[in-house]
C-alpha cells in the first residue's frame, strides 16, 4: 500500500508495511462481493474469481476458510457457490480475517525457540494485533456493502 504524508512542503510517496495480508483482503472482498451479489442465490468461486480478475484456485483455500469458520456457507452442485453464513451485520472485518489467517497459517512453518522472540517480539506484536483486531471489530460487512453499493 502507498501512503502519501506531507513532509517539508512536499508530498512524498512512501510504502507503508502492511498490517493486513493479501490474502486477508481477498477474504474481505469475498465477503463483501457475496453480501452484494447473493440476491437469494449462491454466489459461484468462478463468478467471484472473474469479478476480481483472479485465478479460481487462489480465492479457493481463502472461500474454505471462511466456510469453516462460519462467516460462509458452500453450498454443492451444478448451482452451488457461497452464501453468507449469518447476517452481515453480525460478521466484522476481524472475523474474516481471523479465518483467513487460518489459511495461510497451515503452510507457514514453526517460528524458532528462541527468549527474543518469546520474550520480546511476539509480546509486543500482542498488544498491537489487540489493539488492530479490536479497531477492525468494529467494522462490519454491513458498513462495507453500504460503501460497495455506492460503486455500482
Amino acid at each position: 500500500m502507498t501512503v502519501a504524508y506531507y513532509h517539508l512542503n512536499s508530498w512524498r510517496l512512501v510504502q507503508s508495511m502492511p498490517l493486513v495480508s493479501r490474502k486477508g483482503i481477498l477474504a474481505i472482498a469475498a465477503v463483501i462481493d457475496v453480501a452484494v451479489n447473493a440476491r437469494g442465490r449462491p454466489v459461484s468461486a468462478k463468478s467471484l474469481a472473474a469479478r476480481h480478475k483472479l485465478p479460481p484456485r487462489h480465492l479457493e483455500p481463502v472461500l474454505q476458510a471462511l466456510v469453516r469458520d462460519g462467516i460462509l456457507n458452500g453450498i454443492r452442485g451444478p448451482h452451488g457457490g457461497y452464501e453468507l453464513a449469518r447476517e452481515y451485520k453480525h460478521i466484522s472485518a476481524d472475523d474474516i480475517l481471523r479465518a483467513a489467517s487460518s489459511a495461510e497459517e497451515a503452510g507457514d512453518p514453526p517460528l524458532p525457540a528462541s527468549a527474543l522472540i518469546n520474550d520480546v517480539v511476539l509480546p509486543a506484536l500482542a498488544e498491537a494485533e489487540r489493539t488492530f483486531s479490536a479497531a477492525l471489530g468494529r467494522i462490519t460487512v454491513a458498513d462495507m456493502t453500504r460503501r460497495a453499493d455506492t460503486l455500482k
